[in-house]
């Protein structure tokens, strides 16, 4: 990621199937509730790759890629940490 001289990274943002979400509850397993910056909220699933080397919990901004075959679930594809979740605020991205 590069930073220019405001401080600002350049993020990783969403393809065009993705949203980004935030997490508003921990399900157990690698299941969470995401609510999606389209309006839904949503099933995520934690994919393997990510379980044990990237905590998601309460709070947490991700990107969500919702199912083809299932709109109300997904699979979480990025999480963000605290700095950069304060950058995409500010820039409008999420609320």
């Amino acid at each position: 990621m590069s930073e220019d001289s405001s401080g600002r990274k350049n993020l990783r943002m969403p393809d065009d199937d993705q949203v980004f979400g935030v997490v508003t509850e921990h399900l157990g397993g690698n299941h969470v509730r995401v609510r999606c910056a389209d309006g839904e909220t949503r099933l995520g699933r934690i994919p393997g790759r990510m379980k044990y080397r990237t905590w998601i919990s309460e709070d947490d901004v991700v990107i969500l890629e919702p199912w083809d075959w299932q709109d109300e679930k997904g699979n979480i594809e990025w999480r963000y940490e605290e700095q950069d979740a304060e950058q995409l605020r500010r820039e409008g991205h999420i609320d």
